[in-house]
């Protein structure tokens, strides 16, 4: 149990697990019944309540400023109500697996934005990685869906949102992390402003989710795509290999220059 809590992939393998696993729950509930609001702010409520109580047992307690309050309530929306309003009312129609696919998507367009807004210089493999990430993208959406169930356009529109969101999300808290505070904190503040108006996410651990939630839709919940599908899941997640490597080397990049900088 050690290596869970001390290790960065202990801890991506969990707690991308468990956020996969939101989407067949997110399904089963859905066709129970249960309206995508309210399995969202249960989400958020739940999260928001027991990271308080980790942050009241650690002595410790939420500061609130102008500052912290802007950002818990934009952070929220951005990246917890929003895309995650958007997942649940799109699994009916997309299948879980499929609308999984969708939040590998998050880091090549989180990449995307960072070019655009002059957060990062692109690289050619940079580059490289979100032209593949691109063409994954669209070979899985042209197959909209389940394998013989092609769902209409305006739901995999709503899919391609998501990742949309959840980088608009990532490239904000970068922006505007206050600081000194802390993630858990931050994370309490977010997560029960969002149950004011949703649910949480699914972050950039969302390829291991993704692929929770496809072998879950598959094997579980007798779910079936195309080949293609597959084919373009597969090339989504060379996309992202090829985005995340050029980001490493950016910052290795950096440090080096850091390190030249502070000998001279």
């Amino acid at each position: 149990m050690k290596f869970l809590w001390d290790s960065a992939l202990g801890l991506l393998l969990v707690t991308g697990g468990l956020l996969g696993l939101a989407l067949p729950f997110g399904k089963i509930a859905t066709a129970a019944g249960v309206s995508a609001m309210v399995w969202a702010l249960v989400i958020s409520l739940g999260a928001g309540g027991v990271l308080l109580c980790v942050l009241l047992l650690r002595g410790q307690r939420i500061r609130l400023t102008p500052h912290r309050l802007r950002y818990f309530f934009v952070t929220a929306a951005v990246s917890y109500a929003f895309p995650n309003l958007l997942m649940f009312s799109a699994i009916p129609h997309l299948g879980a697996g499929y609308t999984g696919i969708m939040f590998t998507l998050s880091p090549v367009v989180t990449l995307v934005f960072s070019i655009l807004l002059g957060v990062r210089r692109p690289n050619l493999p940079g580059v490289v990685g979100i032209v593949v990430g691109f063409v994954g993208a669209v070979m899985v959406a042209v197959t909209r869906g389940e394998a013989g169930q092609p769902a209409e356009f305006f739901w995999v529109a709503v899919g391609l949102l998501i990742p949309v969101s959840l980088a608009a999300g990532n490239i904000y808290r970068t922006a505007d992390w206050p600081l000194g505070t802390g993630p858990i904190e931050l994370a309490v503040g977010s997560h029960l402003a969002s149950a004011v108006g949703g649910p949480v996410y699914l972050s950039q651990i969302g390829y291991v989710a993704a692929a929770v939630g496809l072998f879950a839709g598959t094997m579980l919940l007798g779910e079936h795509y195309q080949l293609l599908t597959w084919a373009g899941a597969a090339i989504i997640v060379a996309g992202v290999f090829i985005t995340t490597k050029a980001q490493s080397q950016i910052a290795t990049k950096a440090q080096d220059q850091t390190g030249e900088k502070v000998a001279a």
